[in-house]
């Protein structure tokens, strides 16, 4: 096996173990008082008390470091694919293990994304190695975008014209922030880093974006059902790593006509299953992703 392979089979492992992991916290997350960002150290020994919490972010850990693995050894895009495409056995680990209910349009939903992401990661040419060169231009460009789009989602969660998704918006955000703490980590796993004050910059960065991506997932998932909640930050988180393999680290895209035109259709589930992973019914538990916070 290739390098690359290998890093598209512990992307794999990472992305079952990263789903159960979460749904370990959700289930935590569901039975501890909610977090207050203004007592941090309180709300962290809540959440550190309950085992379920505990076992997930413990399992979560393990997944963190195979995933940083996979991106030493393969393309971005192709492991944001890869663990995209993984997203249905979230709603089997759900349903198997725990007993949630999953509705039929949620399973569509993740079906879609990964189906989507799967079939992008299908139409790339053929490349090996990990893809890890960039330009400092273009990465600081993505992340500076990718910082807006988190800070325009964080005004819009506090806005009361959005009061009714402030739920989404938060799983959005959280998605965004693990997406830009991601692309940094990719980086950095090739960087020539050039002295010990832009090592220290680039992970204290990545410190930062990693902790608010936790916090906010935490909250998230304190608010919000499993499915959707998981479902839309992975979605989020993946889609933007997907495309900085493509912006940042020069994967290639299809070189035919064909090729791009299921690339574009590919987008277009991806999108589709983000608006269908809410579910409808206001009278379930699982809807606390779209109720304003109280």
């Amino acid at each position: 096996m290739t390098s690359a392979q290998i890093g598209l089979a512990l992307a794999l492992v990472a992305a079952l173990t990263a789903n159960l992991a979460s749904l370990l916290k959700h289930r935590g997350c569901q039975r501890v008082a909610a977090v207050d960002i203004r007592r941090p150290l309180h709300s962290a020994r809540g959440l550190a008390g309950s085992r379920w919490f505990a076992a997930g972010w413990g399992l979560a850990a393990l997944a963190w470091l195979i995933h940083v693995a996979a991106l030493s050894m393969a393309p971005i895009s192709l492991v944001q694919s890869v663990l995209a495409a993984g997203a249905v056995t979230l709603a089997v680990m759900s349903q198997g293990l725990f007993g949630d209910t999953v509705a039929r349009r949620q399973w569509l939903a993740l079906l879609l994304g990964g189906a989507g992401l799967a079939l992008l990661a299908l139409t790339f040419p053929h490349f090996s190695g990990s893809h890890s060169n960039f330009a400092l231009a273009g990465i600081l460009g993505f992340e500076g975008g990718l910082g807006l789009v988190a800070a325009g989602l964080a005004v819009g969660y506090r806005s009361e014209r959005l009061a009714a998704r402030r739920g989404v918006m938060l799983a959005a955000l959280s998605g965004t922030l693990f997406a830009l703490a991601g692309v940094a980590i990719k980086a950095l796993t090739s960087a020539d880093v050039a002295s010990v004050a832009v090592l220290g910059s680039w992970v204290a960065f990545i410190v930062v974006c990693g902790g608010l991506a936790q916090w906010t997932a935490v909250v998230a998932l304190q608010r919000g059902g499993a499915i959707e909640t998981i479902g839309l930050m992975g979605l989020v988180a993946n889609g933007a790593q997907i495309s900085a393999g493509v912006l940042v680290f020069g994967d290639p895209l299809s070189g035919t006509p064909v090729g791009i035109a299921l690339q574009a259709s590919a987008f277009a589930m991806v999108c589709l299953s983000a608006l269908l992973l809410p579910a409808r019914s206001a009278g379930q538990r699982t809807l606390g992703l779209l109720e304003a916070p109280a």
